[in-house]
C-alpha cells in the first residue's frame, strides 16, 4: 500500500466506522501518546528498562502501526499529501546532507 493509498483507505474506515475525525489537536495528543508507547516498548526491548507484567503483550509492530494511523489522521485533515512531501523531505535532506553524514568522524 502506498502512502497516497493509506491516506485514502484512512479516510474510507474514519467516515464508515469512525463517524469523524477527532480535532486536530485531540489528533496531536493522541499522537504524542501513541509515540509515548512506542517509546516505551523501545526502552524496554533495546534499552535497559524491563518490561512490567501487564506490557509483555506489546507489541511493537502495533504501536508503530497506532504512530503512522493518527499521522495519517492529521495530514488527512490538513490537506498535506504524504507522499509528496516524503518525496521533497528526501530530496533536501539528500540536498543538505549529502556529504554531512559520511564526514562525520562520529559515524565511523
Amino acid at each position: 500500500m502506498t502512502l497516497k493509498e493509506a491516506q485514502v483507505h484512512i479516510d474510507e474506515w474514519i467516515k464508515t466506522y469512525g463517524v469523524r475525525y477527532f480535532s486536530e489537536l485531540t489528533n496531536m495528543a493522541i499522537l504524542t501518546e501513541e509515540v509515548g508507547e512506542l517509546a516505551r516498548i523501545m526502552a524496554r526491548t533495546y534499552g535497559d528498562q524491563s518490561f512490567k507484567d501487564n506490557e509483555l503483550s506489546k507489541n511493537l509492530g502495533d504501536e508503530m502501526a497506532d504512530v503512522l494511523w493518527v499521522l495519517i489522521c492529521l495530514a488527512n485533515q490538513t490537506g498535506v499529501d504524504l507522499e509528496q512531501a516524503l518525496q521533497e523531505n528526501m530530496k533536501k535532506k539528500t540536498l543538505r546532507d549529502a556529504k554531512r553524514h559520511q564526514d562525520n568522524p562520529k559515524l565511523k
